[in-house]
């Protein structure tokens, strides 16, 4: 799937970040455009969060259907499954409500695939958060690979029959509307060190899913960043509310994170240990294609709810516009290639 430009095979990352059918959406706009460029069918990574890994998933289980693009979207404006989700799993003892969020995934987009039915495609990682280590839990699979699921302390295990709308659940299950999904040793051998793990969004360890996209097994030499979640936003009354208060202090951590993972990027790259990022964010009005797309785009709220026509209109429009700004200016090199 790589890239040749001069002769030399360069291999491309995508990161796909968390903010529920926001982000979704967004990213459709962003792969739409690396489409139509005629980068996104030599990308050889996907590495998903949370919304992100709901449209990398899709778009990774169906690669090798030419309307791939076209089921995600149809998807984002047809289905709301949050709310159903929680009032079911309230009113069904059998069922928690993350089995209905993961069996919502398999009716509408999923169909029954495992991590292994998925191996025909570029390497995908669905990235999770563990609490009981405080690790990036990651499921993976393709790219000719085996598929895996585990954390770099507690180990990593074969999982080839792995349902792949459970490890989107899991990466997804945004606290507290969303219990974690649990693990024990009979799927995750090595939970038995800690009697079971259990998973929780992949945006509470890290919202971009930074860390495949440095490991050295993946040798990549480009790395775009669409990160569609949620801004910081500067509160000109700020509250005294426990409940809120603790929101708040969320999003600064996460904040914190967001940059540190960029300066990562970016310091690893400058001292030619790393590929080289292209990095934008859904609030960037650097190459917007219409005045005011940026500022509507981030007011879109971050849950899994349907996309109205407007707001699917502008999300994929501004998140074309942004990645094919960064690349004209940062790395021409790709288009045409």
């Amino acid at each position: 799937m790589a890239l040749t430009i001069g002769g030399t095979a360069r291999r491309i990352g995508l990161a796909l970040s968390g903010g529920g059918f926001r982000a979704a959406a967004f990213h459709l706009g962003v792969m739409r455009r690396l489409a139509a460029l005629g980068i996104l069918e030599h990308v050889d990574l996907f590495t998903c969060v949370s919304g992100g890994s709901i449209a990398g998933a899709t778009v990774v289980k169906h690669w090798a259907d030419p309307a791939r693009l076209d089921i995600l979207d149809r998807y984002l404006r047809t289905r709301s499954i949050a709310v159903s989700s929680v009032i079911g799993g309230v009113l069904d003892p059998f069922e928690d409500r993350l089995d209905k969020l993961a069996a919502s995934y398999d009716r509408d987009l999923f169909d029954g695939a495992t991590l292994d039915g998925l191996g025909g495609g570029p390497r995908l990682y669905v990235n999770a958060t563990n609490l009981a280590t405080g690790n990036l839990f990651f499921f993976v699979t393709g790219g000719g690979k085996p598929a895996e699921m585990g954390e770099h302390e507690l180990g990593v295990v074969a999982a080839p029959g792995f349902p792949v709308c459970r490890a989107v659940a899991a990466s997804s299950a945004f606290p507290p509307v969303f219990p974690p999904l649990r693990l024990d040793a009979s799927s995750y051998a090595h939970a038995s060190s800690v009697e079971y793990v259990t998973l929780t969004d992949g945006g509470v360890y890290d919202n971009m899913g930074i860390n495949p996209l440095v490991r050295a097994r993946n040798a990549l030499d480009y790395v775009i960043v669409s990160d569609g979640g949620k801004p910081f936003a500067l509160d000109e009354r700020p509250t005294e509310s426990g409940a809120i208060v603790l929101k708040a202090a969320l999003d600064i951590m996460m904040e914190q994170i967001r940059g540190l993972e960029f300066d990562r990027l970016q310091h690893r790259h400058a001292a030619l240990k790393g590929p080289q990022p292209l990095w934008f964010s859904i609030d960037s009005r650097e190459g917007e294609a219409q005045a005011g797309d940026a500022a509507f785009a981030s007011s879109i709220k971050t849950n899994l709810t349907r996309l109205g026509r407007e707001e699917m209109d502008v999300l994929t429009r501004h998140g074309g516009a942004l990645v094919e700004a960064r690349i004209r200016r940062y790395a021409p090199e790709l288009i045409g290639a």
